[in-house]
């Protein structure tokens, strides 16, 4: 008690002690209404809540201009963890050779395997680092609705541009179930929708898409079903990026895509640049197809895995349940890097064919 009584008197007598107001200064504060302090107002911003105000400073309009996004490959320590350092440089790599936008844990950046703390700080540390560069989309999609508002709130308030959304998969649900689910994250901000009922188990048909494109933050939609679903919804003014590789190119400048969101542009960022911005260039599209064909020999993302790691920008280790494409397909891999121009690929140590001990599997992270 003497100590916390000598405490009190020293603070009691501290210079820093505050002014006492007089009488009018008494009366005043009585009968003035408080108000909040002007320095915190900051004009046009909002934390992403579920309202129907703008959410954040990048509008779809910014978003729908993109053509090359890339699904960014998420590379790991040997103990599991992000290797951010891997991970800043493959992002800076992209930047450098003209993508536009990343797909913060996506599919081929294994949001899948990813506790939302991991999910949401990975696309915080993105923004802070590389959101005045690059746009940075976060897949905040889930088959459960509340998850998906969760995350999505998240992610805007650390500073996504944009949300990729999935359908809810596995369980599934009726249409109205599907509009009802997109309508629920689509006030928050900027949203790009992915259709691909190969992974989801149930496609998203015109109809869903067109009932919801009546929110202004629908940027538009990754379409993976094909040329036809490309162009029903380009005649009719739905943004498309086309989430196929190999039909990016004839999507593009024969069906009215915008662009793509690859994964081959993790590999070969200024080639597929090229084939977003150059014109038609059949060429180019032929040069590349047997790349993206080996990349997708297995599910995405065993293949950019293998082929990140093969060319020294990540380290061999996987997290479960994917594993390493087998020698032969490595081996081909060493050919196909040959064959277009190493200088081509990202990075700058030389392609090798790892052997299968010098990767790591690990079942828990």
């Amino acid at each position: 008690m003497v100590a916390l009584k000598s405490y009190y008197v020293g603070l009691r007598d501290s210079a820093f002690q505050f002014p006492r107001p007089s009488g009018a200064d008494n009366y005043k504060r009585r009968n003035t209404k408080w108000r909040s302090p002007r320095a915190a107002v900051i004009p046009n911003f909002h934390l992403p809540m579920r309202s129907f105000e703008v959410k954040n400073r990048t509008s779809a309009e910014e978003i729908k201009v993109l053509r090359l996004i890339t699904a960014i490959k998420t590379p790991y320590l040997p103990d599991g963890r992000f290797d951010l350092e891997a991970y800043d440089a493959l992002v800076n790599m992209q930047i450098e050779q003209g993508a536009e936008g990343v797909i913060v844990g996506g599919t081929t950046g294994e949001g899948q395997l990813m506790s939302w703390d991991e999910h949401i700080m990975l696309i915080g540390h993105t923004v802070n680092c590389f959101g005045g560069s690059i746009k940075v989309i976060g897949n905040t999609g889930s088959n459960s609705t509340r998850e998906a508002i969760h995350a999505t709130e998240q992610g805007f308030a650390v500073g996504m541009h944009a949300a990729l959304h999935i359908n809810p998969y596995y369980g599934k649900t009726s249409l109205e179930g599907l509009v009802s689910h997109f309508e629920s994250v689509l006030p928050m901000g900027p949203t790009i929708i992915y259709n691909v009922p190969s992974r989801t188990g149930q496609d998203i048909p015109p109809h869903v898409i067109h009932t919801v494109a009546k929110s202004p933050n629908l940027a538009g939609i990754k379409e993976c079903v094909g040329h036809d679903r490309v162009e029903q919804y380009t005649k009719n003014g739905v943004v498309v990026w086309s989430g196929n590789d190999d039909q990016c190119h004839d999507s593009r400048w024969g069906h009215g895509a915008t662009g793509v969101i690859s994964v081959t542009s993790n590999l070969v960022p200024g080639l597929m640049r090229e084939l977003m911005f150059g014109g038609k260039n059949p060429s180019l599209n032929a040069k590349l197809l047997p790349l993206i064909e080996w990349l997708f020999h297995e599910p995405n993302p065993i293949g950019i895995n293998t082929a990140l790691a093969q060319l020294g920008v990540v380290r061999p280790v996987f997290r479960l349940p994917y594993v390493l494409l087998p020698l032969a397909k490595r081996v081909e891999f060493v050919k196909l890097v040959k064959e277009i121009g190493r200088e081509n690929f990202v990075g700058e140590k030389n392609v090798q064919v790892l052997d299968d001990d010098d990767f790591i599997l690990i079942d828990r992270y």
